[in-house]
């Protein structure tokens, strides 16, 4: 009689997270404000905070942020973890939370548990390595340095301003993330930049989106 095949083991550098499926992509060092009220969600923050952990942030395919009865959620295979920055409950049952963009990682398996919460076994996936912009895609830069220039004049408190320091605006990775966040493109387009590992190849196709948009001099 044949042996039963083995289970798959995942591999070594695997974790298992809880997840945070939104309408939105978060890149390493972007900004996450968020206002929790939904149990399962309260009770994933409280644990992150008392153990100083982060919980993954992935987009919504289908769903909706907030739970309903008999709707189901789908998300990307490719997210990013959240560190949690600053926090308040303002009233019993909300929570208001500032968190920043960490590692990527990629969803081996996922799986729902009985109180709605998403949990995954992910394998993190390496960040970007320091490459400076060529000269052919500066202006993607200066634009970007145009456009924060004019946040910063206008006074606002550190924690308000959407980018957060530091600022590298001579690093392809960084002001393409920063790019990717602000504009106005698909959920896909959005994700097929985050699962990009070229900085390079990703500010490219960022520079493309900014000139169809027409935000580029």
């Amino acid at each position: 009689m044949p042996a039963a095949p083995a289970t798959p083991r995942p591999p070594i550098s695997a974790r298992t997270i809880p997840l945070f499926p939104l309408a939105s992509t978060l890149f390493p060092e972007g900004r996450l404000p968020l206002q929790i009220f939904e149990v399962r969600y309260l009770d994933m923050i409280g644990k992150c905070i008392a153990e100083g952990s982060g919980f993954g942030v992935v987009a919504l395919t289908a769903g909706s942020e907030v739970r309903r009865p008999g709707q189901s959620e789908r998300f990307v295979g490719v997210g990013t973890m959240a560190r949690i920055k600053e926090w308040s409950t303002p009233s019993p049952g909300l929570m208001r939370v500032a968190c920043l963009g960490d590692e990527r990682f990629r969803i081996l398996q996922a799986e729902q548990q009985k109180h709605g919460l998403w949990t995954a076994q992910v394998e993190m996936m390496e960040a970007d390595r320091a490459v400076t912009i060529p000269e052919e895609l500066g202006n993607t830069a200066q634009a970007l340095d145009n456009l924060l220039q004019s946040v910063l004049r206008q006074g606002l408190p550190e924690s308000e301003v959407p980018i957060a320091a530091p600022y590298r605006l001579d690093d392809c990775g960084w002001v393409a993330n920063r790019w990717a966040e602000m504009m106005p493109i698909t959920v896909e387009l959005k994700q097929s930049l985050l699962a990009l590992d070229n900085p390079v190849l990703r500010l490219e196709l960022v520079q493309d989106a900014l000139d169809e948009l027409g935000w580029l001099k």
